[in-house]
């Protein structure tokens, strides 16, 4: 009760501060899901050079493309730590929020909220329904529970990884220049993983598992015969990948001394 207290008064303030400046708040959703409109272009005119990519069709992909969106949007609203460096170790806020009786990391995630990032996950949703309904996709009745399992999974490992990277900030004075690059590695898990070399493939799917917040969990839905074993890992996946984060997190707040004079 006391942290969903907590939850409900920062985003309480996250509308009145927004509805302050409304112009930006929707300059900031038109602009993100004008982002993810040209990376789904990308695809459209990938398929009109070819019929398939890897085995997949068009709807395939795109119905992929838009699960990778749902767990990507959620981690968005909640996870927002990419400031956290300059901010709270530079600027010493990180003094402000240990002294607070709330966990720092959860303190961290509600001082940084962002529901418009939530926007995304609406559009992936209705993305995976039209592609649905193209194919004429036959869906069970465990298949929701299936989904918010693998959501779930897909949301823990996202905030396992950048949990862990942000960590590091504890130990170096500057930014380390990693977090763009895992950024750009989390896109690869947006496509067939079955389209990539099997180095590529091993780093997706154990070292940097973005395979599971995209590909594997999508094709459950799309060929559960052949990837039904695979999409199953996810929720694993997610609880091992964010306990390491939390591990670093934890040891890297024991570490950390102040922001000095």
């Amino acid at each position: 009760m006391f942290y969903a207290s907590l939850f409900s008064e920062y985003f309480s303030n996250y509308i009145k501060r927004r509805l302050t400046y409304r112009s930006d708040f929707w300059i900031e959703i038109v602009s993100d899901l004008l982002f993810q409109g040209m990376n789904l272009l990308f695809i459209l005119i990938v398929f009109m050079h070819t019929p398939l990519l890897g085995g997949w069709s068009q709807e395939q992909v795109v119905f992929i493309y838009g699960y990778f969106m749902v767990p990507y949007g959620v981690f968005g609203c909640f996870f927002n730590l990419w400031n956290f460096s300059e901010r709270y170790i530079g600027k010493g806020e990180m003094d402000r929020v240990l002294i607070r009786p709330a966990h720092n990391l959860t303190q961290l995630m509600l001082e940084n909220l962002d529901p418009a990032s939530l926007f995304g996950s609406l559009v992936g949703l209705f993305i995976m329904f039209y592609t649905g309904v193209q194919m004429d996709m036959d869906l069970s009745w465990t298949d929701p529970l299936a989904f918010l399992l693998f959501t779930g999974g897909a949301i823990l490992i996202y905030g396992g990884v950048y949990i862990a990277i942000t960590s590091v900030s504890f130990f170096s004075d500057a930014p380390t220049g990693i977090l763009p690059l895992v950024w750009n590695i989390q896109n690869y898990g947006r496509y067939p993983v079955n389209i990539y070399n099997k180095i590529i493939k091993f780093t997706l799917t154990f070292l940097l598992p973005f395979a599971f917040v995209g590909f594997y969990p999508a094709a459950y839905f799309l060929d559960r015969a052949n990837w039904g074993m695979m999409a199953f890992l996810t929720p694993v996946m997610g609880l091992i990948f964010f306990a390491i984060g939390l591990a670093l997190w934890n040891y890297g707040v024991r570490k950390y001394r102040g922001a000095g004079s």
